[in-house]
């Protein structure tokens, strides 16, 4: 197979008009005309990821964040994303990202957050495009037996990848839990729409101090704060199993490389 013929794959899931106008999605490096054998996925395109797949062999890697979201003017090797760039090439290794194109998704990224934690059936963008009720940011979706907030936060610790920061909550932790708001990634934008869809818990990542108190002292839904990484994670898979079941010959693998940003806990 050809690196084309994976993008091909992966554009028909993802679409790039789809991404938000302020996004840098699609190949960032690479000849679509080389032979791709194994493609590595991955949240983040850093150092740790690219030794990976160099270390495995692999020819194409697929990243969820840009390498340059805001772009630049020099890829020199004076940098980490030069250096990441010079790696990449003289390895023949191609960088492909879906961001949010692949939020958006049905399925997307929320949706493989959704089952990680827990959810069951059928699950609806919690913000649908106007012109597509089955695409759009977030996801809502129903527990299989109504739990406490308490039990639901354990469930969740447990069915994401384990970081030093671990998931914060907010609310009583006595509190029912059976229908369940969630988006990958940062989500306090979706805080309205949160409390608009009569949630009982809304699970993202990277909730401010101000926008979260407000909005519990305001009686909304019960927070479940996890690490931007985490949420992300699970993703990875559903991306890697698109490209198995399409009928392309290559092998894949999600990266073990824990790139949340923090290191450690205390």
């Amino acid at each position: 197979m050809t690196l084309t013929d994976v993008i091909e794959v992966l554009e028909a899931a993802y679409p790039p008009a789809r991404a938000e106008s302020w996004d840098a999605v699609g190949l960032v490096s690479g000849d679509p005309a080389q032979p791709v054998r194994r493609v590595l996925f991955a949240v983040d395109p850093v150092a740790a990821v690219a030794q990976e797949a160099l270390d495995w062999g692999a020819d194409l890697i697929v990243t969820h964040h840009p390498l340059y979201l805001r772009g630049t003017t020099t890829v020199a090797a004076t940098t980490p994303k030069g250096r990441l760039v010079h790696t990449l090439i003289k390895n023949d290794v191609a960088l492909y990202t879906a961001h949010t194109n692949a939020d958006v998704a049905n399925p997307g990224v929320s949706d493989a957050l959704a089952r990680a934690v827990g959810l069951t059936g059928d699950l609806v963008p919690l913000q649908p495009f106007p012109d597509d009720p089955w695409r759009g940011l977030g996801r809502v979706g129903e527990l299989p037996e109504r739990t406490t907030l308490g039990e639901f936060a354990a469930l969740a610790a447990k069915g994401l990848p384990h970081t030093p920061s671990g998931i914060r909550v907010a609310g009583d932790l006595s509190r029912p839990v059976s229908r369940v708001a969630v988006s990958g990634g940062a989500g306090d934008s979706l805080l309205g729409g949160a409390a608009a869809a009569g949630v009982d818990v809304f699970l993202t990542a990277d909730l401010r101090h101000h926008p979260a108190s407000e909005f519990v002292e305001s009686g909304g839904p019960a927070l479940i704060d996890a690490a931007h990484w985490a949420t992300e994670w699970p993703w990875l898979d559903s991306a890697a199993s698109i490209l198995r079941e399409s009928g392309v010959t290559v092998e894949t693998r999600v990266s073990a490389a824990v790139t949340d940003a923090w290191t450690r806990g205390y």
